[in-house]
């Protein structure tokens, strides 16, 4: 048995009072939580929408990050609960209700009320990434201006140019690649080439060292828009601010020399810088040009590069799809010079090509989550999300859903 005097244990509590504490602190943290949880299991509340919210403020947070960063992605994370609750259902996540919309009709519903009875709502990590003048951060009424203004530089005349220099970009990184011999995964080459096209569209830089670097300060803020924002070292959120941080004075850098005239170049940046003189409701100021390349290089990257690793899969599993589009681009060939790139005008004649795109986007989501705020109580499909609910749209492709089938269709 043991025997300890007051004295001597009242030496164990001195010696050991840290570990003491922490245990204590675990032990009543870890029953607080359970009570949460306990308390917070499946429910149905007067929406009519079941689910689980899970502890307050978290949620299934962890759940539906570790998810979206897994080979599965977060629509494992919709899949499991789908089972479980039905097509409808709602969860929390970073502090916010959640209620997930599963249908087509319930989508257009939402989008075509776009702030009138919706409004964006992402989480504070995304916000941060793309930052706070970003067209997907600021209010309606400076959207709308810096939409207009986001989208002038991109005349005809502008995609007519670049189309050419696209087509080049990529026959010479396929010749390349077919010398090598070597293997390579359709996503990467994807998201390097789609990368470096948009770069060199909006800024013109192409060489390296500085290709290597904004590319890798925009992967560390893309990495973060999914994130808990804690500014901790060696998380994905703290990598990803100083990433914004770096991209900032790369970026603030470039806008002095162009308007200084050290640098010229006929893109994107340029007409921004050009607009120096016009009124305040006619320009972009230096953060917003600075946030929205940021948020055009993280936007246009990941979804083109999506659209262009499915539209490889479901080519690749449907044979006489892929002849007859190889058919229609050896057709426009034939009418070519030899070695001519392809133009914008040639792309307009892709009938069957544009088809092919159409399917392959209706297919497979590029974009996997689109969050909406209800600003007043609201009925969708027979469903009553509550007021300031967030609802996300996500629609699951038919597992019946066939790429050569409804292809058809289209011809």
């Amino acid at each position: 048995m043991l025997n300890l005097s007051v004295e001597g244990l009242t030496l164990v509590v001195q010696n050991h009072y840290g570990i003491l504490i922490v245990a204590v602190l675990s032990i009543t943290i870890t029953s607080l939580l359970l009570k949460a949880w306990g308390s917070t299991v499946d429910t149905t509340d007067e929406d009519g929408i079941p689910g689980r919210l899970g502890l307050p403020f978290f949620g299934e947070t962890f759940s539906f990050f570790s998810a979206s960063y897994s080979t599965k992605g977060c629509y494992d994370f919709v899949k499991q609960r789908r089972k479980q609750y039905g097509k409808w259902f709602k969860t929390r996540i970073l502090g916010k209700t959640h209620v997930f919309v599963p249908s087509v009709e319930g989508a257009k519903t939402i989008l075509a009320n776009d702030f009138v009875h919706f409004n964006k709502s992402y989480v504070k990590s995304m916000a941060d990434a793309t930052g706070a003048m970003s067209v997907f951060s600021v209010p309606h009424k400076i959207h709308t201006r810096i939409r207009r203004l986001l989208s002038d530089p991109f005349s005809m005349s502008s995609l007519s140019k670049f189309a050419v220099k696209f087509d080049k970009m990529v026959c010479e990184r396929l010749d390349k690649l077919e010398k090598s011999g070597k293997s390579f995964r359709v996503i990467d080459f994807s998201l390097k080439i789609t990368f470096d096209a948009i770069v060199s569209m909006l800024m013109s830089v192409t060489e390296n060292p500085l290709l290597e670097q904004i590319e890798k300060d925009c992967t560390d803020v893309s990495n973060s828009m999914l994130s808990i924002p804690l500014m901790i070292p060696g998380t994905r959120y703290y990598k990803g601010m100083k990433g914004r941080e770096k991209l900032n004075e790369t970026f603030g850098n470039m806008i002095a020399r162009r308007r200084s005239g050290e640098e010229y170049f006929d893109d994107f940046l340029q007409t921004m810088v050009y607009r120096d003189s016009y009124p305040e409701d006619e320009k972009l100021d230096d953060q917003e040009i600075i946030d929205n390349l940021i948020t055009l290089i993280l936007a246009g990257q990941t979804t083109t590069a999506s659209a262009m690793m499915w539209c490889v899969k479901f080519l690749s599993e449907n044979k006489d799809v892929l002849d007859r589009l190889r058919e229609e681009q050896l057709s426009i060939v034939r009418n070519k010079a030899e070695g001519a790139s392809l133009t914008l005008e040639d792309l307009t004649e892709k009938s069957y090509g544009f088809k092919v795109v159409k399917e392959t986007l209706r297919m497979a989501n590029v974009l996997i989550w689109l969050p909406r705020v209800a600003m007043d109580d609201c009925i969708i499909d027979g469903k009553s999300p509550l007021f300031k609910t967030t609802t996300s749209i996500l629609e699951f492709k038919s597992v019946n859903a066939n790429f050569h089938h409804c292809l058809q269709g289209l011809r």
